[in-house]
């Protein structure tokens, strides 16, 4: 048979495309007669701004850096914010969290040595 060439699909493809989407639109609808456009009420459109609700960016004025890394000091350091982020309640970083002690290696039993 012929060969299957992706060339020749991707020509093909858009216009099948095109006409199917031609074939599925409605036929344009007759045009209203005189009795029901005067019997329709009136269409009152009201327009609403994307920008009605906008208020302009303000910039915090920056803290000093010396007066950042003071306060940082005061209530802990880093350590202070990483237990802070991890949701510890300020316990010991010698104690490890439930979630990984499932990853602690096991010890291997005692070897029991022969006596000569």
């Amino acid at each position: 048979m012929f060969p299957s060439l992706p060339a020749r699909w991707l020509a093909v493809l858009p216009a099948m495309a095109a006409a199917l989407a031609a074939a599925a639109q409605p036929a344009p609808a007759s045009a209203p007669r005189a009795e029901e456009a005067a019997t329709r009420a009136p269409t009152t459109l009201s327009y609403k701004s994307a920008l009605e609700g906008y208020r302009p960016f303000t910039d915090d004025k920056p803290v000093p850096w010396k007066e950042a890394n003071e306060t940082v000091r005061q209530r802990g350091g880093w350590k202070a914010y990483a237990e802070e982020a991890a949701g510890g309640a300020g316990g010991g970083a010698s104690e490890a969290p439930a979630a990984h002690q499932g990853h602690a290696m096991p010890m291997p039993p005692a070897s029991k040595e022969k006596k000569p």
